[in-house]
């Protein structure tokens, strides 16, 4: 199987599905989902509350991946423009440097036990002396994810101050609760362990406990991406491939000094791991929440992901950052559109999962900076943003190519423009 599929864009969507059907050896019944009513009202009522429809986003297929060597087919939900186009390209792109390699760490959640206490290194003290006690009272807890190789991994006890201006001053100590959740994200698992530990650490510690409940800051469960570039690979029109990867370096290095950038360097990084994580049936809410901590774990908030050049012209680019997924549980199994990606994806591992994730978000950031520092973001988003315009505008799926191409000739985006143009198109 080959992720490369020269084309695939210009086909319609019912010959892309029957290329990936073909492609990933998958059952057309293995992909239903993507023809029929993903999401059956019944279905949606037993999964949040007060349900009175269904809402749906596109799926589209982030293609030309190869990762740790192995070629992958990322399916995507998202609703912006240019999104799929640009990881597909860098994806691509990349080929040319061997891929992207990817890691990650095991798949360890943190739970938090709050103690409320007026004297917070000795209860400190006391903590660290009965860990073994606490270690004691979790034995047989979770027996089936001990069997998949999960299980506690360990305690730390911190001190933590509050101190906002003008406000009077609080002190607290947290016991943190390290648990491996294997192929699940593991919130509830997390959130069960601590309430059950509470009662045995306030009796440690002859302290109340305040809250119990799992950290979104999940960074022990990082998940790294690189990929490497030569410059004759870069050449974008006139500009020379040293030109683009000094310009790509030189963006990161802005998103480093300022956070007002950064801001806007990561969102681009989260548009690839987002439409990942919504397509898999994860919670994209707590991934933003750990990757955006995360970026900001120095006191400044720092972009996800570096480019740098090395001493033989070769751009490289890194990206490190807490990704929360599974494979199992909550709507995972329940949901058949998601059912259908993870067999287009082909795993059923969460860290396979999160690699997969870092290096789309390490290709969407590239397919940015590289369009920033050559013919700047807006020529090919608004390119793709113009379809959406003449759907809007009434153009059938015949009419909208030369919606689109009159759009970008004018440059003028606007419904109303594209409604002139349809109205030209139709009297002639």
């Amino acid at each position: 199987m080959s992720s490369r599929i020269p084309g695939f864009y210009r086909l319609p969507p019912e010959a892309r599905l029957s290329t990936i059907e073909e492609r990933l050896g998958l059952r057309r019944e293995q992909l239903d989902s993507y023809s029929e009513k993903g999401l059956d009202i019944n279905l949606a009522n037993s999964m949040i509350e007060n349900v009175v429809g269904t809402f749906a986003l596109p799926v589209g297929m982030g293609i030309n991946f190869l990762i740790n060597n192995k070629d992958v087919v990322v399916p995507m939900v998202v609703e912006e423009p240019s999104v799929v186009a640009a990881v597909s390209n860098m994806a691509r792109l990349s080929r040319t440097g061997g891929g992207f390699w990817a890691e990650s760490d095991p798949s360890i959640m943190i739970g938090q036990i709050q103690v409320l206490t007026d004297s917070p290194d000795a209860t400190a003290k006391k903590l660290e002396a009965g860990l073994p006690q606490l270690l004691e009272s979790t034995k047989g807890l979770y027996p089936r994810l001990e069997e998949r190789g999960g299980g506690l991994r360990g305690f730390d006890i911190r001190c933590v101050d509050y101190d906002e201006p003008g406000e009077t001053p609080e002190s607290y100590v947290v016991v943190h609760v390290y648990l491996d959740c294997v192929d699940a994200m593991g919130a509830n698992m997390v959130n069960t362990l601590v309430e059950k530990l509470a009662p045995e650490v306030s009796r440690i510690a002859g302290k109340s406990t305040g809250l119990r409940i799992l950290s979104n800051l999940a960074d022990k469960r990082l998940a790294r991406a690189h990929v490497a570039l030569r410059p004759e690979h870069l050449d974008h029109g006139d500009i020379s491939g040293e030109e683009v990867a000094e310009g790509i370096a030189a963006a990161y290095r802005f998103a480093y000094a300022d956070p007002y950038r950064a801001a806007t360097h990561n969102k681009g990084v989260m548009n690839g791991i987002d439409a990942v994580a919504v397509a898999t049936g994860n919670d994209w809410r707590a991934i933003e929440a750990g990757a955006h901590a995360y970026a900001a774990r120095s006191g400044q908030y720092r972009p996800m992901t570096s480019w740098k050049i090395d001493e033989h012209g070769t751009l490289h680019g890194r990206i490190e950052v807490p990704i929360q997924v599974g494979v199992v549980g909550g709507p995972i199994k329940v949901h058949p559109t998601v059912q259908a990606n993870l067999e287009v994806l082909g795993t059923d591992r969460a860290h396979h999962l999160a690699e997969v994730m870092a290096a789309v978000g390490l290709a969407q950031n590239l397919g940015a900076l590289r369009a920033l520092s050559t013919e700047g973001i807006q020529q090919g988003h608004m390119r793709m943003h113009a379809r959406s315009i003449a759907a809007t505008a009434g153009a059938t799926p015949a009419e909208s190519p030369s919606v689109v191409e009159k759009l970008c000739e004018t440059k003028d985006y606007s419904v109303e423009r594209a409604c002139e143009i349809l109205e030209e198109l139709r009297n002639r």
